[in-house]
């Protein structure tokens, strides 16, 4: 009997994906293990893995299509012996639609007009009409794939047709217009994204940018943090000196490329190994604490943030943190993150000082107890000997749930902390 592939849950927060590639087309032979398809994610574009046997008798979700209910067939498997006649009977899966626009919400403003972009009107069966490309300034609907080839070829999303589903622009798109061919055939359908624009001098004015997956999960998750965990802040200073000097002659006797941030993610797992009462999560009958010191590392990127994981990082010396780290920073912005590479942290580190920001909170990553938000390493005068001189400091600052461990125990953690970050070669055995 054919075998149905249903849309896979890749996150603990998907409820819904997006179908960005195939890499089988009808009639491939599959194996367990192949990689059938990449999907989008609230969080990053996985690869689909098979799990069955057989051919790949029918695609029932072309590539480029959005809003694909987890659990919704999108294929089906020919086992042996078996013929497309067979899967006459298989549901063809349809999108599930895309949620309806928001009602338009008006600043408070007396007297105010405001003159709205005229919502498109769909076109009729008997008389459709093409879409006007988008405005400038408008969002353009693309997948991640094609963005990321786009940005290689140096190529404008906004000048391009697209011909996926709602006018998405994909990968044929854009390797359609880098061949100088253009873009694929068919029309871009009107954005969706809302513009109004405050006519009279004297009010404000404003754009509607409609929410990503991945902004609107980190909005939920971040909220719900705040709201169920008791967040306390401790800070401290460390000084830095011996550990930028130490930096320094491991990159240039030994070729590496090490940062700040690798001797960070060391001493905290050091740390966290050292007291573990800050390496736990808070449930409602017990507290969890962790026996892998796993450190999640906030990366920024375009449309928000995902933390990868150094998983055991208390168990590789720095050099091996630091390389892990490129791999993760690189893999986790063109959205290739496997699902283990980011969920299963610990604990997590925010680190601002490439920014120049001195001092900061950050909120704590549920179910993790603790956050460490670092500032920039910049020189300060310090006491010392009853006179002044100058260090370079870091100013570090211990976010709690209060639900896990106290402020004495966050105190315990933070002066464990300091005590290695300052003594550099302990980092290094």
């Amino acid at each position: 009997m054919p075998t149905q592939i249903l849309m896979p849950a890749l996150s603990p927060t998907m409820t819904e994906g997006s179908l960005a590639k195939w890499h089988k087309k009808e009639g491939d032979t599959v194996k367990a293990g192949d990689v059938l398809a990449e999907i989008e994610t609230d969080k990053a574009t996985m690869e689909f893995e098979a799990v069955d046997e057989g051919t790949l008798g029918r695609i029932l979700v072309p590539e480029g299509t959005q809003h694909v209910a987890v659990n919704q067939p999108i294929a089906v498997i020919l086992g042996e012996g078996e013929s497309a006649s067979d899967i006459k009977a298989a549901p063809t899966a349809k999108p599930a639609p895309a949620p309806p626009p928001k009602a338009e919400t008006k600043p408070a403003a007396p007297a105010a007009k405001l003159t709205s972009a005229p919502t498109p009107q769909p076109a009729t069966a008997a008389a459709p009409r093409p879409a006007a490309p988008p405005r400038a300034g408008g969002r353009v609907f693309a997948s991640p794939l094609a963005r990321r080839l786009a940005q290689d070829a140096r190529l404008d999303l906004a000048n391009l047709r697209g011909s996926g589903p709602h006018g998405r622009i994909v990968k044929a798109d854009v390797e359609a217009a880098r061949a100088g061919g253009g873009a694929a055939p068919g029309m871009r359908a009107p954005s969706f994204r809302k513009e109004r624009i405050v006519a009279e001098i004297g009010n404000l004015a404003y754009t509607e940018v409609p929410l990503t997956g991945m902004r609107r999960t980190i909005a939920t998750r971040m909220a719900e943090s705040m709201a169920h965990a008791p967040h306390f802040f401790l800070t401290i200073d460390c000084e830095i000196d011996a550990l930028l000097k130490a930096r320094q002659e491991i990159n240039e006797a030994a070729g590496l490329k090490v940062s700040v941030n690798d001797f960070v993610i060391r001493a905290a797992a050091l740390t966290l190994r050292q007291v573990p009462l800050a390496n736990a999560s808070y449930t409602d009958d017990a507290i969890l604490r962790w026996n892998d010191v796993n450190v999640a590392v906030a990366v920024a990127l375009d449309d928000g943030l995902i933390t990868p994981i150094v998983k055991n990082a208390d168990r590789k010396r720095v050099p091996e943190i630091a390389a892990e780290m490129r791999d993760l920073g690189m893999r986790a912005r063109q959205g290739k993150l496997k699902l283990s590479e980011f969920q299963g942290g610990t604990f997590s580190i925010s680190n601002l000082g490439m920014y120049g920001v001195r001092e900061f909170t950050a909120v704590i990553n549920p179910p993790q107890a603790c956050i460490l938000a670092v500032g920039v390493g910049e020189e300060r005068p310090v006491a010392r000997h009853g006179g002044l001189a100058v260090a370079h400091v870091m100013t570090c600052t211990l976010g709690c749930d209060h639900r896990v461990l106290n402020g004495a125990e966050g105190a315990v953690w933070l002066q464990a902390f300091k005590k290695l970050i300052e003594a550099p070669a302990a980092l290094l055995v």
